[in-house]
């Protein structure tokens, strides 16, 4: 089957043949490795209104059906870009190959996430066709999840807000299946942050360590306390917060010598009992408690990825989860586990709910999907443009 033919306009687009091209463009975070291009030509070819919306050396695409202001316009959003391959020869297949093997497709983004995109580009497409709805379709495609994100989704968002576009639901293309093909879909996430901390002191030598003030000993304090109880119970439809002391350095080659400096990292990921002021607050308190008992001076610099958001059940939850159902035989179970997306910027613009394929693999070598799965998505997608609309 053909992508899109000006001899058979009607012809389905067949979202597996779509994964594979988009495969095989090599879009490694920032690279936009034409994957971005071949969406607008195919959407554009559909008659979808397509708009480049780069900004800071990323490619991201804005694509409408309709009218601009529609009282209805439901949105999909997704990444081309994907994460580097590693080691490639410990690949079974050649990464950008999309090679079929068993009814399984290989290659890095094949479900992170070239496959969803393919699946809501094909139904939106199949859709406007078929019944063109009395509202807007659109999507916001980006190059830059995989990233810092600052110049990806953001972007798209802030040309929409100058622009007078909106979208009144979104569905974010993610993979959200831990193991079955339907089990479970997002309709939130936890916030994510990181402290790099810095503890300065006097460096000694280990046998008068009264004439040092021991950095190491202060920061080693400050972790455990900051470790020592939990930071909630969870919420319901949150589990409890959790901080995990990811490293801690001194640089120190010499055992008789006490250090002048150590460092450590903490991430957090929280709940929506939690902001990342609060918890920046909390932070620098226990530093600041620290000192003040050691002398050891302590330097914070938080990073705040996301904060925890929640879209509450409702109307577009049941929506998408009537459709997985029919779909798929499942009632996806409504979850906030997992990192973060860019629903957590969309959720700032509209209600966002995430679905998506299995994601066992993800990230790893010989990342890969079931192409079956990718039409199964494929309806979903449809199935859930028609009720919205109906």
């Amino acid at each position: 089957m053909t992508i899109l033919s000006a001899n058979h306009p009607a012809d389905p687009l067949d979202p597996a043949e779509l994964t594979a091209r988009l495969i095989r463009c090599p879009s490694v975070t920032p690279a936009e490795g034409g994957a971005i291009t071949l969406l607008a030509e195919v959407l554009t070819g559909a008659g979808f209104a397509c708009t480049r919306v780069d900004r800071g050396g990323i490619a991201n695409l804005y694509a409408r059906w309709g009218q601009r202001g529609a009282n209805r316009s439901f949105g999909f959003n997704g990444h081309t870009d994907v994460v580097p391959v590693g080691d490639a020869a410990a690949w079974t297949h050649d990464p950008f190959g999309a090679e079929i093997v068993d009814g399984v497709m290989y290659g890095r983004g094949a479900c992170d996430m070239k496959s969803g995109v393919a699946a809501f580009v094909a139904a939106a497409v199949d859709f406007v066709r078929r019944t063109p709805p009395d509202g807007a379709v659109i999507l916001a495609i980006t190059g830059d999840e995989e990233g810092e994100g600052k110049d990806g989704t953001v972007a798209i968002l802030d040309w929409m807000a100058f622009n007078g576009e909106r979208m009144t639901d979104c569905l974010v293309g993610e993979p959200t299946c831990p193991h079955e093909m339907g089990d479970m879909m997002k309709i939130g996430r936890r916030g994510s942050m990181t402290a790099q901390i810095t503890a300065t002191g006097v460096q000694g030598h280990s046998a008068y360590p009264h004439r040092a003030k021991n950095p190491l000993s202060a920061l080693v304090r400050l972790l455990a306390g900051l470790d020592s109880e939990p930071l909630d119970r969870g919420t319901p439809h949150f589990d409890p917060s959790t901080l995990a002391i990811t490293t801690i350095d001194c640089g120190n080659p010499a055992t008789n010598v006490i250090p002048a400096r150590a460092s450590a990292n903490v991430n957090i990921r929280f709940n929506d009992t939690h902001s990342g002021d609060t918890l920046s607050a909390w932070l620098k308190s226990e530093a600041e408690a620290v000192s003040e008992a050691t002398g050891v001076a302590f330097d914070l610099k938080i990073g705040i990825s996301g904060e925890a958001f929640l879209t509450p059940p409702g109307e577009l939850s049941a929506l998408i989860a009537r459709a997985v159902q029919a779909e798929t035989g499942r009632k996806p179970v409504a979850s906030t586990s997992g990192g973060t997306s860019d629903a957590r910027f969309v959720k700032d613009h509209c209600p966002v709910v995430e679905f998506g394929l299995v994601g066992k693999t993800m990230h790893q070598v010989d990342e890969r999907v079931e192409v079956a799965h990718i039409h199964t998505l494929k309806a979903i997608y449809g199935r859930i443009l028609q009720d919205y609309f109906a």
